[in-house]
C-alpha cells in the first residue's frame, strides 16, 4: 500500500511523532512517501499558501492508495478558491483514498460541493500513527478502509440517547454521510464550498470549544436551515474544554437537550470520532444507512453485491 503524507494545514511541530508514524506504517508493510514540504513552516502554517497548494497538487498526482495529512490545525479554508478540485477528484476516481479530519473538513466539503467526490474522515499521521500507544480500533478501521473492505461501523449509544430515539431500527436510509469538524463546517456556511445536502446524515465533532460555543455554531447551522433538512444528526466527540463556575450546570448534555428541542430529526451521540485516539474511518459523501438496535447504533455503507469477508 502506497501512502502519501503531506501538510496542507498547520506546521508540524512534533517532528518525532511524524518520524514514529512513518516508521510504524512502514513496519506494517506500507510504502510511505513523505511530501518534500511536509516539514516546511511559515508562521503557524506548513508553508505559505502556494507551498501548501503545491503539496496538495503533488498528493493528487502521487497515485498513492492513501493520501493522509501530517496534521490538521488551520489553513485549508484560505485555499478554497484555488484548490485543485478536478485533480483531486480524478485521483479519487483512480483509486486514491483521501483521509483526514479537523481542518481537512474544509477540503472534504469543498470537494463534495464541487465534484461529488468521496473522501474518508479518519486518522492523521502525527497524532494517530505517531502516538506512543496506537489505538487498536483506529488501526483496524484504517486497515479496512485502506484495503477497501470496510462495510460499516457500530458504537454503543450513551444511555441518555435511548429514550430520545425511536425504537424502530432504521433511522436513515440512502442518506449521504457528510460533516466533520463543526467550526470548519460553520466557516463554510454561505460559501459555494458547503455542499447543499438534504436528507443526509450529518456527523459533527470539535476540540477545545466550550459547550456554549458548540451551541452557538449549531444555532448557525439551525438558522441556516441545514439541520432540519437531514435524516439524522450524529455527534462525535467534543473534547478539551473547561467548564467555569459561570456555567451553573450548563454543559455539553445541556447543548444536546437544547438541540433535540429544536429539530425533529433523531440526534445520536457517542460516535467514536473526533480529536480522540479511538476513531472510526467514515466514508464522506457516500450513501449510508443508520440503524438503531437496542443500545447500539450502526452506520452501514456496503454496496449491494459486496459480501462480508
Amino acid at each position: 500500500m502506497h501512502i502519501y503524507i503531506y501538510s496542507p494545514s498547520g506546521a508540524v511541530r512534533d517532528k518525532a511523532a511524524l518520524r514514529r508514524s512513518v516508521k510504524h506504517l512502514s513496519k506494517q508493510g506500507h510504502d510511505v512517501e513523505l511530501d518534500p514540504d511536509a516539514l516546511t513552516s511559515e508562521q503557524r502554517f506548513a508553508g505559505d499558501d502556494d507551498t501548501r497548494l503545491l503539496a496538495i497538487a503533488r498528493a493528487a498526482a502521487s497515485g498513492a492508495d492513501v493520501v493522509m495529512l501530517t496534521r490538521g490545525g488551520y489553513g485549508i479554508t484560505r485555499l478554497m478558491k484555488k484548490l485543485p478540485y478536478k485533480a483531486i477528484a480524478a485521483s479519487i476516481k483512480q483509486g486514491s483514498r483521501w483521509v483526514g479530519h479537523s481542518d481537512f473538513t474544509a477540503l472534504q466539503m469543498g470537494l463534495l460541493a464541487k465534484t461529488g467526490a468521496q473522501t474518508w474522515a479518519g486518522p492523521h499521521a502525527c497524532a494517530d500513527f505517531g502516538a506512543n500507544d496506537i489505538d487498536d480500533i483506529m488501526q483496524d478501521c484504517f486497515d479496512d478502509m485502506a484495503q477497501g473492505r470496510g462495510e460499516g461501523a457500530g458504537w454503543r449509544l450513551p444511555t441518555t440517547d435511548l429514550a430520545h430515539l425511536p425504537k424502530l431500527a432504521m433511522l436513515a436510509e440512502e442518506a449521504v454521510l457528510w460533516g466533520g469538524n463543526l467550526s470548519v463546517l460553520c466557516s463554510l456556511v454561505g460559501t459555494p464550498y458547503l455542499p447543499p445536502i438534504e436528507q443526509g446524515v450529518l456527523f459533527l465533532e470539535d476540540v477545545a470549544e466550550h459547550p456554549y460555543r458548540i451551541e452557538r455554531m449549531l444555532t448557525q447551522l439551525l438558522n441556516a436551515g441545514v439541520l432540519a433538512k437531514q435524516q439524522a444528526i450524529v455527534l462525535g466527540q467534543f473534547t478539551d474544554y473547561k467548564l467555569s463556575s459561570h456555567d451553573k450546570g450548563y454543559k455539553l448534555s445541556s447543548v444536546v437537550s437544547w438541540l433535540r428541542s429544536q429539530v425533529k430529526v433523531p440526534v445520536l451521540t457517542g460516535l467514536p470520532f473526533g480529536h480522540v485516539a479511538t476513531k472510526l474511518c467514515l466514508p464522506v459523501g457516500r450513501k449510508v444507512s443508520l440503524l438503531r438496535e437496542g443500545c447500539e447504533a450502526f452506520l452501514l455503507w456496503a454496496h449491494h453485491g459486496h459480501h462480508s469477508h
